[in-house]
Formats: C-alpha cells, structure tokens, sequence
C-alpha cells in the first residue's frame, strides 16, 4: 500500500461535511433553456441585484451550509442559475442582464424552499456534482460528499494507493447510497468491474437512475444487503466504504440540513462505530490477498477508534486540508490484529 496519503492528524466536524472543494466546478443546469437576454431598465431586477439580496437572505436566516455548498453566495448563485437555466459560467458573464417575471417567481420559490423549509439546495434542484459528475439526489439518499472524493481526483488515485498491493480488477461499495463512489470509480477505470451495495431499496432506486445516466450498468451492480450479508463467496481487490459514523450525540445536534437527510446514512450508534465494527471484523473474508479496505469515518469517529484501538493496524490517509477522517487496511493486517 501506498504511504501517499497516510498520517494526518485529525480535526474535528462531526458530520460527514463536503471536502474542501466548495462549489461545483462542472455546470448545473434547470428552469427555463437558453433564455433571451434582456436589456436591464432596473438594477435591482438584473442577475447582479438577486444575487446580491438572495445571499443577503440566506446570510441572514443563518442556515447551515455543510451539507451544500458551503456559502450563501454560492448557494445564491446555484440557486438563480438554476432558476434561469444557465450555467454558472454564463450566470457569471450576464450579470446585467434582467431577471424576468417567471424566472423572479421560480427564484423566490426556491429560495423559500431553502429558508422556510431548510431544504439543502441539492434536494431543492434534484442534482449533485460529486467529482466533476453530476448525480440524481433526493430525500431517499445522502448528498453525495466524501473525502474518498480527493483520492479519485487524484491523478493516481486509487491505483496509487494499491501501489505495492495487488492490481485492480473488482471493487465494492458498502453503503452506496446515489451511488456516486461506485460510479466515479467505474468512470475513471474502465476494466472495473463495481458491486455496489446498500440495505435501502429507496437508495438503490436512485442508485440505478445514476448507474443507467452514467452508462455503466455493464460494470456496476447494485445489490441490497446489509453489509456482506448477500455477498457469500465474493471477493475483492478493493473495499471502499463511506457507512454512517456520527454517534448519536453529536447526530442529535446537528442543524436541521442534515435531518432532512435520511438518518440511516449518517447515525450510528453511540459511539458511530454500529456499522464500521463490523466492517472491520469482516472485511477480509472478502478481500483478496493482498486486498485494501478503505473506510471513511469522519474526524470524531477517528479520534474515538484512536482512543479505543490504540494499536490499530491502519493507515489515516493525509489530505491537503489538514484533516485525515479516512483510513485504509490490508486483509492482511486485519487477519493478524486481535483487537476486536
């Protein structure tokens, strides 16, 4: 296994939050197609003048941005973009041009969806761009975010943290949600072969939305189970996993975003291990030799398994934004540790 990415310390969130990437880098797209540009009578009715007063509102009902897309700005911009049927490269060059009376009510009828109802903006707009592609999103599944998002952006990606491994043939996906990981995993190797698992059928129906969009239903298989319980004699390269980890406390407190996702993908117990424990005590029944689990646990619930499992055997995978939340182990080495 690589060291590439091993060894961070850990700060704490206590939610599965975004990476650090901030807003989509990839177009979004909804209301009205390719609308005429109009010449601007009044300022305050141009692109420039709702962008300001929607981030003004937004700032001012103090929402949570962590599950979305991290500013008000950004989410005012997405919003009207959307409304508008722009992208947000062409929101950016009309700035003056005027907003008009349909595209003002669909505006404001999103943005009281967001500030009324704290619906996140990803639910609002049915969509999601999760590493340059854009996902179907909705209440049944989590907003697609994962820090595992940084090592598929990476130009060796997950090849680089088998480096030294075993070559990589067959992947699966624990918890798939919208099936973004498997997905974008399947995008960026062609020979993959992917199954994507999850015990929600709702999840799973959006999942198989996402897999027919991105065309890849040659290579990804969805599977409903709890865990490896439907999975009796696979085995894999590559265990990949983003279960849910917040402990209940922390759940508990958490801004009214996130209740509006479903609790079974982010709740997990009073210490956010119910379903990683037994990821690791049956992880390697399922890896080849020489195979890696790679598992997303967020900052608390790292520093919790730190404290419990002072000699686990895994490696914290070192990002660029100072935090690590996801760790990766050998079959090997979690045949030989006795600490469960």
């Amino acid at each position: 296994m690589s060291g590439k990415y091993k060894n961070r310390a850990n700060q704490t969130d206590g939610t599965k939050k975004r990476t650090d990437k901030g807003r989509p880098g990839a177009p979004q797209r909804g209301g009205q197609k390719n609308p005429p540009a109009r010449t601007v009578t009044d300022p305050a009715h141009s692109v420039d003048g709702w962008l300001r007063r929607s981030t003004a509102r937004l700032k001012q009902a103090k929402l949570s941005y962590d599950n979305g897309l991290q500013e008000p700005q950004w989410e005012a911009e997405y919003l009207l973009a959307h409304a508008m049927g722009m992208d947000l490269e062409q929101l950016e060059r009309h700035k003056t041009q005027q907003v008009g009376p349909d595209q003002a009510a669909y505006m404001e009828a999103l943005l009281q969806q967001r500030i009324e109802q704290r619906k996140p903006v990803n639910y609002i707009t049915g969509e999601a761009w999760f590493a340059g592609h854009r996902f179907v999103v909705d209440e049944r599944v989590l907003i697609p975010r994962s820090r595992i998002e940084n090592v598929l952006d990476d130009p060796d990606g997950l090849l680089g943290l088998m480096e030294g491994a075993r070559p990589l043939k067959r992947m699966l996906d624990l918890c798939t949600g919208s099936g973004c990981l498997a997905i974008t995993a399947a995008l960026h190797y062609p020979w993959l072969q992917v199954d994507a698992v999850d015990l929600s059928a709702d999840a799973l129906a959006v999942a198989a939305e996402n897999v027919k969009r991105h065309r890849v239903t040659e290579r990804v298989r969805l599977v409903r189970s709890n865990l490896f319980e439907k999975l009796t004699g696979a085995c894999y390269d590559l265990i990949l996993t983003n279960p849910p980890y917040v402990p209940t406390r922390i759940y508990a407190g958490l801004a009214a975003e996130y209740h509006r996702e479903p609790k079974m993908a982010l709740e997990a117990g009073g210490d956010g291990l119910d379903l990683v424990i037994p990821i690791l005590q049956q992880a390697a029944e399922y890896l080849e030799p020489g195979g890696i689990l790679l598992c997303e646990v967020g900052d608390d619930t790292q520093e919790i398994m730190e404290q419990r499992w002072p000699d686990l055997p895994v490696y914290w995978l070192q990002f660029h934004f100072e935090a690590s939340g996801v760790f990766a182990v050998t079959r090997e080495q979690l045949l030989d540790w006795d600490g469960l």
